[in-house]
């Protein structure tokens, strides 16, 4: 019966170490990473649970919170220094 690798004779020095330490200073980036042109800003927001019932997705909430910034009245640099 052949040996299977699980057979084989355990080299400790292919065992994993409890814990690494990496120099992020030398770290470069993902070059296979998708690089877009703009860098799209990403936020998390918790929602409360009752919230979180009436819009149960993103597009959702940013549906509702859009309407919500295009009925407010536009704020200007010297309206926001008078109020």
């Amino acid at each position: 019966m052949n040996k299977t690798p699980f057979e084989e004779s355990h080299n400790s020095d292919d065992e994993l170490l409890t814990e690494y330490h990496f120099d992020y200073k030398k770290a470069k980036p993902n070059r296979f990473a998708a690089q877009s042109r703009r860098k799209q800003l990403l936020k998390v927001v918790v929602l409360d649970e009752d919230v979180a019932q009436v819009f149960t997705t993103p597009e959702s909430v940013n549906k509702v919170l859009r309407a919500l910034i295009e009925s407010m009245p536009q704020v200007t640099d010297g309206d926001a220094a008078d109020g």
